[in-house]
């Protein structure tokens, strides 16, 4: 979840709308990768969830990341909830799990060696306190009892929000973790691309990534639990977003839509104003119940973006958001996916003419394949194992072309960083096949196990 967005004047018109998601174009050689990942913490004494206070807590872990390796604090009202250093930040969402959002970097090999920086010093700091950390889709065994909730305004209004959209949203808040990756685009035109290829193609990682085949203890019937829940959740702020395949789709059409997502809050001086429900579009003529009178800013836009959550999403970059969190190796190889994709030019078009014959039902039977079945999916024709085989040879290609070399030149490209997802493809099997196998075979039904084998 997002941190409160800063800077920004009052929004005098709605071509301001447009021109913020503009503002976000960049030539080529400006592109950069920002790749966020949550994991869950618990206590190794006890196996539970990490509380936000105590000896063994999420705030003892921020304060000692803090302390250890230089980050800043980052506070709402006197609690810790955040820290920042040198364009990243590590946040918190409602349950506790702990998020890296990664600086924006050049390369895959540089984003993966922050991603394998930050890990280390989170070990460093989980081993001394006596947590753990561990790469999952969903919380395996705990209930939603169990989860704690995280000191942020923004949370306390989305819990009590949750309960009258959809059917799932505070299982999403509590018990769900993801990677995705950010990444640029140089026009409108290229905007439409490849938000359009990330859409189509988000089930693939889906499939690819699918990592939570358990809760409550046992398993839930789905190869991705989390995406299920998402399928699930609020139809105003979630799904396929069929319109942005339609002719004439651009940044104005998606600030339509933005706009009728209905609001969560507003962010004043520190608090988080209650404006469940309320509309942009009357904020923006100064008649929001919340604030009456005032107008927005352009931070209140911002943080009105970041409360829509599609399968892929526009602000001033596009967010790929399909995959489960998992294990140390795939939170390299998803950035690795998306780049491959769409920063070079042959892959991208390579992409959207695998696509670009689909319609909506095709889309959206894929999308729930993939949670259910995973790499094992089907809808319309369309067998997910052979389509993602095409889209990681795609990927390898676009890699390939980039040419960014790593480890001082010893290195030729970015396309080692997709060797997990081949070996899917290889063997059809994804890691929720590889819990399944390991659930009903050598831990003969004892999940605790996970936690020795599969913790960072």
């Amino acid at each position: 979840m997002s941190i409160p967005q800063q800077g920004g004047g009052p929004i005098e018109s709605r071509d301001q709308l447009v021109a913020y998601i503009a503002s976000g174009e960049k030539p080529r050689d400006a592109w950069r990768i920002g790749t966020e990942h949550e994991k869950f913490g618990y206590d190794t004494a006890n196996k539970l969830p990490l509380p936000y206070e105590g000896e063994v807590s999420i705030k003892a872990m921020l304060t000692g990341l803090q302390e250890r390796f230089g980050w800043t604090p980052v506070y709402e009202q006197d609690n810790i909830i955040g820290l920042e250093r040198n364009g990243a930040n590590v946040s918190l969402e409602p349950g506790g799990q702990l998020e890296l959002s990664g600086a924006p970097l050049e390369t895959i090999h540089q984003t993966c060696d922050e991603v394998n920086h930050h890990l280390a010093e989170v070990k460093e700091i989980a081993d001394k306190l006596g947590a753990g950390f561990i790469g999952l889709g969903a919380a395996p065994i705990w209930s939603q009892d169990q989860m704690p909730m995280m000191p942020k305004g923004r949370y306390r209004l989305m819990t009590d929000y949750m309960d009258r959209v959809g059917t799932m949203g505070k299982q999403m808040m509590y018990r769900t973790c993801t990677v995705q990756v950010n990444l640029d685009f140089a026009s409108e035109p290229d905007m439409v691309q490849k938000l359009r290829v990330a859409l189509a193609l988000q089930p693939v990682a889906t499939a690819l990534f699918a990592n939570s085949p358990f809760l409550d203890g046992k398993p839930n019937g789905m190869k991705s639990w989390r995406a299920h829940i998402w399928q699930n959740l609020d139809e105003a702020r979630t799904g396929m977003l069929p319109f942005a395949f339609e002719d004439g789709f651009g940044y104005d059409r998606w600030v339509d839509y933005v706009l009728d997502v209905p609001m969560y809050f507003v962010y004043r001086d520190g608090k988080y104003i209650d404006a469940l429900g309320q509309s942009f579009r009357d904020f923006l003529q100064g008649k929001l119940p919340a604030l009456p009178g005032e107008i927005p800013t352009l931070s209140d836009w911002a943080d009105h973006l970041t409360t829509v959550f599609p399968e892929a999403r526009v602000k001033k970059f596009i967010e790929m958001r399909g995959a489960d969190g998992g294990p140390w190796r795939r939170l390299c190889a998803l950035p690795a996916l998306w780049v491959g994709l769409t920063y070079d030019q042959t892959a991208l078009d390579a992409a959207w003419d695998l696509v670009k014959g689909w319609d909506h039902e095709t889309r959206e039977g894929l999308r729930r394949a993939a949670s259910r079945d995973a790499l094992q999916g089907e809808a319309n024709g369309v067998k997910m194992l052979d389509l993602a085989r095409e889209v990681l040879e795609i990927a390898e290609t676009g890699l390939r072309n980039r040419a960014k070399t790593g480890a001082g030149g010893l290195i030729s490209d970015e396309t080692h960083f997709l060797n997990a997802l081949k070996e899917s493809v290889d063997s059809g099997k994804v890691p929720a096949d590889e819990l399944l196998e390991k659930y009903h075979g050598e831990w003969q039904g004892d999940l605790s196990q996970i936690y020795a084998e599969y913790s960072y």
